[in-house]
């Protein structure tokens, strides 16, 4: 079995071992001014896990700065409620309250969900047994599968599907519902996640699922029967104004590549296709096939463009070059970032250094076929000069494939597990 030895790089993913007398669960319920729901709501949530819950618990009141007698709720609950404890924070923000809670408990799986409890309870369960199981990494409840059941108006219910839909489309998020006050991670997830996600208030759930997601981290989904509380004191403008901030704010650092998303990566443990490849078998080898191919179509179709329009201006030497120049950058970072998987910053200006000296080959076939062109005489027309040049860069194209994966992303070789021993 390979082992991912990369800095920071998360375990593999493992069934967790309950530890007699600590929780395996946390629940965190962030509150500001609840002092009418927050004694109900923490009552029926642990006679619930009482009930069905089948390991140790806690409840943690986590109180975003209260103006009314919410403290005190809390501080009572904590006091004659087995395993109830609160903690006051004098900053607003939900983000701000998962953070620090999450971040201070010793519990493996943490979970959150709204005071108002409008999801049904009877799926917490499900939610938090993946993240036990070592199934998944993080888990959600959506609103917007077609078996959740939902009870809200009209205004909320576009405003939900709305924002989904802008996820999607900007930031190519494949979750379902980003904003269900429902969800739970595991604990070194947690550790490794949170000092990435720069968001203090409604905003840092979405941030938290877009960066697990990009990192190829598991999110599982439980569709989940919610009803709107009426009296919510979310203000729906001013939140979507922020959350507009932050789609923009975490697309531009996806776009930059300025997110250490590598720390992230977790290997696929006992998968079948992360076994010890068998003897002159490349690992990965036909999806980075797959991989180059698309990207490559791509290029050689910007190539192209770029050549037609640099053509009706410059030599045909010159519009090559520069068509070339500017489609192998292009195409050097798309490899980079779709085939070999290689994410951040690190090492990304070697790596474009190295693919310009693979660029300069691809040069000089494409411009040799030029050059044994004009030889033959006459202005050969311009279909003629596209057909040489798609020639030479399939040529150039099967290059540039075993160069990039033997010289420029070349497989980092797993550490065997006994030589980790001997050097601990």
């Amino acid at each position: 079995m390979a082992i991912d030895t990369s800095p920071g790089a998360l375990p593999v993913r493992a069934p967790l071992a309950p530890v007699p007398g600590e929780p395996v669960l946390d629940v965190v319920i962030p509150v500001f001014n609840e002092e009418k729901d927050l004694g109900p709501c923490v009552r029926r949530l642990h006679e619930h896990l009482t009930r069905t819950f089948p390991y140790p618990f806690r409840i943690t009141i986590a109180d975003n700065a209260s103006t009314d007698r919410t403290p005190e709720v809390a501080a009572w609950l904590a006091a004659s409620v087995a395993g109830v404890r609160s903690t006051r924070l004098e900053e607003k923000g939900r983000g701000r309250a998962l953070r620090t809670v999450w971040g201070d408990s010793e519990a493996p799986v943490l979970a959150y969900m709204d005071v108002d409890l409008s999801t049904d309870l009877n799926a917490l369960l499900p939610l938090v047994a993946p993240l036990i199981s070592g199934h998944s990494d993080l888990a959600i409840g959506t609103r917007l599968a077609p078996s959740s059941r939902v009870v809200r108006g009209a205004k909320r219910e576009f405003i939900s599907r709305a924002y989904n839909l802008l996820l999607r489309s900007s930031l190519s998020a494949r979750f379902s519902d980003a904003q269900c006050g429902f969800k739970a991670i595991r604990r070194e997830v947690a550790e490794r996640l949170l000092p990435l996600v720069e968001d203090s208030g409604w905003f840092f759930d979405t941030e938290l699922l877009v960066l697990a997601e990009r990192a190829g981290l598991r999110i599982h989904e439980v569709p989940v029967d919610w009803v709107d509380d009426p009296d919510s004191t979310v203000h729906i403008a001013r939140t979507a104004a922020e959350d507009l901030k932050g789609v923009w704010r975490v697309g531009r650092a996806l776009a930059v590549g300025a997110l250490p998303l590598d720390r992230l990566a977790r290997p696929f443990g006992d998968d079948p296709r992360d076994r010890t490849a068998l003897p002159g078998v490349p690992r990965g080898l036909a999806r980075q096939l797959l991989g180059f191919c698309v990207v490559g179509v791509l290029s050689t179709l910007l190539y192209l463009l770029l050549y037609s329009a640099a053509r009706t201006v410059a030599g045909p030497q010159l519009a090559n070059a520069a068509a070339l120049l500017l489609s192998a950058v292009a195409n050097t970072a798309a490899n980079r970032r779709l085939t070999f998987g290689v994410r951040g910053r690190d090492r990304a200006v070697r790596h474009q250094a190295q693919g310009l000296v693979v660029f300069a080959i691809g040069l000089a076939l494409t411009s040799g076929s030029l050059a044994a062109l004009a030889a033959a005489g006459g202005r050969p027309p311009h279909s003629t000069e596209l057909a040489v040049l798609v020639t030479a860069n399939l040529a150039a194209t099967v290059l540039r494939f075993l160069l990039f994966r033997a010289w420029v992303f070349p497989e980092r070789r797993a550490t065997p597990a006994h030589t980790k021993d001997t050097l601990r």
